[in-house]
């Protein structure tokens, strides 16, 4: 067994041994409940797709760019630093890092509008409700059940990726109802573990968004020196471009965002812990208020980070174009499987009595390139 035994995580942590999964397992003694998750994650079909989907840039926009693979490992690295630091269950943080985008659609954000849209009448698309019916429903890996068969805590931690759940509807109408059987409390918050995945989830696309839009020429360093904190660390770096090429001194620039925020979160954590008394696992279920957060500054510091990306980048005239099309082949290749889905489903898999929500799953599973080509056959 694990070198670090239960005994040796935080009292915060969520312990090594899980409270069980939908469908009894035999345990093994060379992997802990978690690592077997996150094997599972990686092993699936769904997380490969994932090199093929769009972060910000359609994936045929160029090789360096962010997809939704490198931006789960991004994450990953991120959200491991932060549970080693508080001594917390680092392969549950890891699992919840790589698992939390396996629902988004083709052509990032805008290829889930579009599919929220499509599935109005049929309630709806939410890439988060996404992944909870890849990892139960539609990976399809294991003689005895479908889906992946993850612990409740992982199941708990992607439900909650945004916090607590307070409205469960959609989840009702596209999940099905009583699917959990009481077994997970939407209401209580995440554990630490959830919370770092989600707050690293923040930290990793901001940075690296910011990398991603300097690379393509959307901005320029000096945009960015209206923003407080960004301000001195870009004079710091700006005098090293006589003597390093300005990819370097960007990526040294990344380094040290994502190094500021990183100690900002610890120090408030620690903050946050003494100012809520949180002592044990329980106390953090039942915290009202999240735990692993950014002090004020920080938070005000994300927040432009969030304004600047949506204005110079998000709702550049040139991505804008590309997300658009995308929408299109969304709206074109929903309405031409659902017309006559034989044509293009094995239907024999699929929910006969739901065959939209059939349809649905099968374009949320596609990459970029993939609805493109299927695109160019229907039309």
């Amino acid at each position: 067994m694990q070198k670090n035994s239960i005994h040796s995580l935080s009292n915060l942590a969520v312990p090594l041994k899980s409270k069980g999964r939908f469908f009894k397992e035999n345990k093994t003694q060379i992997r802990t409940d978690f690592q077997r998750d996150r094997d599972r994650i990686i092993h699936s079909t769904a997380f490969r797709r994932l090199k093929h989907k769009t972060q910000v840039f359609v994936n045929t926009s160029g090789d360096h760019y962010r997809t939704r693979i490198t931006h789960s490992l991004e994450v990953a690295q991120i959200a491991r630093t932060l549970s080693k630091f508080f001594n917390l269950n680092e392969d549950l943080c890891e699992t919840l890092s790589l698992a939390h985008d396996l629902g988004h659609t083709p052509f990032g954000h805008a290829g889930e509008e579009a599919l929220n849209n499509c599935m109005k009448k049929f309630g709806g698309f939410d890439h988060n409700i996404q992944t909870i019916r890849i990892i139960l429903f539609l990976e399809n890996r294991y003689y005895d059940f479908k889906g992946l068969n993850l612990t409740l805590e992982t199941l708990d931690g992607l439900l909650k990726h945004n916090g607590p759940v307070k409205n469960t509807k959609k989840y009702h109408r596209i999940l099905g109802k009583n699917l959990f059987k009481k077994r997970i409390k939407f209401s209580s918050s995440p554990s630490l573990e959830a919370q770092i995945a989600s707050i690293s989830d923040d930290i990793a696309y901001n940075s690296h968004d910011l990398e991603d839009g300097l690379k393509s020429n959307l901005f320029k360093l000096k945009d960015l020196e209206k923003i407080p904190i960004l301000k001195s660390i870009i004079i710091k770096h700006r005098k090293k471009i006589k003597n390093f090429s300005i990819d370097l001194v960007i990526r040294q620039i990344v380094r040290e965002i994502i190094n500021e925020m990183v100690k900002d979160i610890i120090i408030t954590t620690k903050n946050n812990i003494k100012i809520y008394k949180i002592k044990n696992l329980s106390d953090v279920y039942k915290s009202r208020y999240p735990i692993v957060t950014f002090s004020r500054n920080m938070k005000k510091f994300d927040q432009k980070i969030k304004k600047f990306l949506r204005k110079k980048m998000y709702y550049h005239k040139n991505v804008r174009k590309n997300t658009n099309k995308g929408k299109m082949i969304i709206n074109k290749l929903f309405l031409s499987i659902k017309n006559n889905p034989k044509m293009y489903l094995n239907v024999s898999k699929y929910d006969k009595s739901n065959i939209a929500r059939s349809v649905c799953d099968f374009i949320a599973g596609m990459t970029d390139r993939y609805a493109i080509n299927l695109y160019k056959k229907v039309t």
